[in-house]
């Protein structure tokens, strides 16, 4: 995992992307495993990774930005999104919230580079993670790219996938303590997004609930994805919800 969390943030062209959700931002009743005050703390250690800030990220292209259309809603079910995913006609993006992790938010003072100073997966979620995965490789989704916010539970969680080599992208680090860089973090992202929109496949991007339901308006629990289709004309269509495998 160390090599993982070493990655340089790249940004990535083309595909689906799909998102972990809810790495280091406010629980949800995904689990009874997540209401406990307590952190779970790994005792592995991530080399050293830069704090993010609003000055850091990195800048969508050095044109000017599109102007982006409104979110389009489609609410597709369970198996029509599936099925998209296994033609990979277009481009995809699956904004998945991180595995269980209990608690909230990160203890103060916490360092992205010292995972023992995050709020960490638990055992739930590192199984929960691999289930994922699973589900994605049963059902022959070709995944082009994984994505992960630079926070260990995230890290983790993208690796346990086990979809593809994971990159570090800053873009999508949670914003729950510094609500400060919402706007601008959100903003890259769907530029970014818009950016691929002419990439057909499927990008998989392991984030947090703030990043999510900042994008969607969908709070998820868990484990849980949120799918997108890029169009033509930058347009941003919300296809709807991925649940936990172990829900179905």
């Amino acid at each position: 995992m160390s090599n993982v969390r070493a990655a340089t943030l790249t940004w990535a062209m083309g595909g689906l992307l799909l998102l972990g959700t809810g790495c280091g931002d406010a629980a949800t009743p995904s689990s009874p495993a997540e209401q406990p005050p307590a952190v779970s703390a790994s005792p592995k250690t991530a080399p050293p990774v830069p704090p993010p800030s609003e000055a850091s990220l990195p800048e969508p292209g050095s044109s000017q930005p599109a102007v982006l259309p409104p979110l389009q809603v489609s609410n597709l079910s369970e198996a029509e999104i599936w099925a998209r995913l296994q033609q990979a006609e277009a481009s995809y993006v699956v904004l998945l919230r991180h595995a269980i992790a209990p608690g909230t938010g990160d203890p103060a003072g916490f360092r992205l580079e010292d995972c023992t100073t995050q709020r960490n997966l638990s055992e739930a979620g590192r199984q929960q993670a691999s289930r994922i995965g699973a589900a994605f490789r049963s059902r022959n989704i070709a995944v082009r790219r994984v994505l992960s916010s630079q926070w260990c539970r995230c890290l983790d969680t993208a690796a346990l996938l086990d979809l593809g080599a994971v990159e570090p992208f800053a873009p999508i680090n949670s914003f729950f303590q510094n609500q400060a860089t919402e706007a601008s973090q959100t903003a890259q992202l769907r530029q970014f997004l818009a950016d691929n929109a002419d990439q057909p496949g499927v990008i998989v991007m392991v984030t947090h609930q703030v990043n999510i339901t900042a994008l969607s308006n969908i709070v998820p629990r868990s484990g849980e994805s949120v799918v997108f289709q890029v169009g033509p004309g930058n347009q941003l269509e919300l296809l709807g919800r991925l649940p936990d495998p172990s829900q179905e």
